[in-house]
């Protein structure tokens, strides 16, 4: 099924400067198959299921320090999403419980922080959006919507 999300701005890297005002990623299986302006995607994927979103929509983060504290592997990992982020470094990752939590939810276990999460056209979607404060509304990891703020 096809999703697009939406947002009042669309950043593909968190360090671009030219956001797309009213920007969507439209998402098949677990990749990204198109991005541009909603109104453009809307015509191009008629079908589409619409999530919009207020706020910034982009790449998903890395969480690059020690996974948040919760009483099982699982709900480390889902603290981990909530923040925004679908990948963690691996010298976090320190029991084979965390591990199995993480590949189960399809988060990225990285050696180290030395990729940058960009939005890249066939690439695996992996999206969050984020309120004016920098708090997260959504995550998505691999096209699945794995986090959503009441």
């Amino acid at each position: 099924m096809l999703t697009i999300h939406a947002a009042d701005e669309l950043r593909f890297g968190w360090d671009d400067s030219a956001p797309v005002k009213g920007g969507a990623v439209v998402v098949e299986g677990a990749r990204v198959a198109a991005t541009g302006p909603l109104s453009e995607l809307q015509e191009r994927y008629p079908g589409a299921r619409v999530r919009r979103w207020p706020g910034v929509l982009g790449p998903a983060r890395i969480h690059e320090g020690p996974l948040p504290d919760a009483p099982t592997p699982r709900e480390r990992i889902h603290a981990v999403l909530k923040l925004g982020a679908v990948a963690v470094l691996g010298q976090y990752v320190d029991s084979p419980e965390l591990r199995a939590a993480a590949e189960r939810n399809d988060v990225v276990i990285l050696p180290g922080a030395e990729r940058r999460p960009a939005i890249i056209q066939t690439a695996r979607a992996d999206l969050a959006v984020f309120d004016e404060t920098g708090a997260c509304i959504a995550t998505v990891c691999a096209g699945r919507l794995v986090h959503r703020r009441r």
